[in-house]
Parts: C-alpha cells; structure tokens; sequence
C-alpha cells in the first residue's frame, strides 16, 4: 500500500512539472534525441492515408479542446501498459514539447498490471532518451528524461483506472486491437479512437527484436509527430 502510494504521489509531481515545461526553450532535448526529432517530419509520406485519416481525427481532437481553452489529456491504453502505450505517452508528450503546444498531458494505462518491457525501455533509450529505474518492485518506476532543462517524468504499469490516470475530459487511443474490442466505451472520455499498433512482443524471442522494437517506436513517433504538427496548424487557423 506504501510503494502504491508513493508511485502515485512521484508520478503526480513529475506529470504537473512536465505539463508546466518552458515552451520557449525548443531545443533542450539530449542531442540524440533532438535529431531523431527532427528527422520525424521527413518521414510523414511514409503513413499511410488511411492512416492518416484517424490521426487527423486525432489531430481535430485536440485542437478543438485547445480552441475551447482546456488542457489537453490524452490516455493510451493497451492490454498490459507494458509497451505500446508508455511509447505513445512518451512521443506525444515529446511531440507537444516539440511543436510547442502548452497544456498537453499524456497519460497511459492498461486493461491489466504488469510491468514496463525492458524492450520498450532500451528502445526509447536508443532513439536518445535517459531512462533510470531504482528496480526496488516488481512494477519498478521508470524516469524518463527527454534533456538536461526537462525534469524527468515516471513511468509504470497500471490499469487505465488508475487514481494518476485523468477521470473525465480526456481522449481515450486504443492503442492495441485487444483493449479498443475489450473497452468499447472508456468512463470519463469525451473522445474515443482506435489505433492499434503491432506488438513488438511478437518478436522478443528472436534476432529481429531490437530491430522491430526500434521499428514500432519510430512508428509512433512518427504518427504523434504527424498528428501534433497538424494540430499545431489547426490551432493557428482557429
């Protein structure tokens, strides 16, 4: 009960730090991490259109909760918030700091608790992040740092109820097939998409692993980047 609560408290404190970044500083990233950034946009031809279409929905999502001067919550959600949707709160929290867009939180949970993949944590760290753990549970907090003037924000597994979760007034992104046909409806959301990505899980027992793993982050780096770039433009015809 004391390592739960204490992982809420962390994680409430990290979240409020990180959603109150100084949009006026655009490149603070850690170098490795500012060019991957920047290499992003280059690649928007590679998403498909019809792909395209849901992430423009996601896109007039979030500009029209901007246009009403809200913040903007955003929870992914997969079956274990092991993988898919850490690296889908990540990117779309970068994306945010990236196209300077203020009061963006991102968030993640999962249909079930287990713990963050150390697959997905060694990818994110390959693209340039600084990730630490103190390991002192079996559901450890992780600490992403994304540059030296960003305080690190923490990540774990938790069930997308969680009391670090937002309650009402977010968009819900199903970022696996099993949750968006086992969640029909999310409680508290006032959007909803489907946009399931492939499991990289798929591949851990084989020499493809941080090959496909470093695939699927690209992916949705990519596809937040694209989305956060267009509401950014959005914003700015409103």
């Amino acid at each position: 009960m004391f390592l739960k609560s204490a992982i809420s408290i962390v994680t409430i404190l990290l979240v409020t730090t990180m959603s109150s970044f100084n949009f006026t500083l655009k490149t603070v990233f850690n170098p490795k991490l500012q060019t991957y950034c920047d290499g992003l946009s280059k690649e928007f031809a590679q998403i498909p259109a019809e792909r395209k279409e849901e992430l423009n929905e996601l896109a007039q999502y979030i500009a029209t909760t901007k246009s009403e001067g809200k913040t903007v919550n955003l929870l992914f959600v997969c079956t274990s918030n092991s993988r898919r949707s850490h690296m889908a709160q990540v990117w779309a929290q970068v994306a945010a700091y990236y196209y300077q867009i203020e009061n963006v939180s991102t968030f993640s949970g999962g249909t079930e608790q287990t713990r963050v993949n150390i697959n997905a944590i060694n990818a994110l760290e390959r693209a340039g992040f600084e990730i630490y753990s103190n390991k002192q549970s079996d559901n450890p907090l992780w600490y992403v740092k994304a540059g030296e003037k960003i305080n690190p924000w923490a990540i774990f597994s938790k069930k997308y109820t969680d009391s670090t979760n937002p309650k009402n007034s977010f968009g819900a992104v199903m970022v696996c097939t099993e949750a968006d046909k086992g969640c029909p409806i999310v409680d508290g959301a006032d959007y909803r998409l489907g946009l399931p990505y492939e499991d990289p899980k798929l591949f851990d027992a084989t020499p493809q692993k941080d090959a496909k793993y470093d695939e699927r982050c690209r992916q949705i780096a990519r596809e937040m980047f694209y989305t956060t770039e267009l509401a950014k433009n959005l914003i700015a015809k409103n």
